[in-house]
């Protein structure tokens, strides 16, 4: 069986798209939204620290669903 790809780690570049296409224009932003310090969102666009999974596939799902909206 495929496993589910919005189960999948994600990118710092992927991270990036996703924070724009959600409309974040900072590090700050995208932290206080998810619940996170602006710090671990530096890591994570460093790529210095993986995306957590649950993060990945939090994002995922908000992207999914603003598509979604008419």
């Amino acid at each position: 069986m495929a496993q589910d790809p919005r189960l999948a780690s994600m990118s710092p570049d992927e991270l990036r798209t996703h924070m724009r296409a959600l409309g974040y224009r900072t590090q700050a932003e995208l932290a206080e939204a998810i619940g996170v310090s602006r710090s671990a969102v530096s890591l994570w666009l460093e790529g210095k620290v993986g995306v957590p999974r649950p993060v990945a596939m939090l994002l995922r799902m908000l992207l999914q669903a603003q598509r979604r909206v008419f």
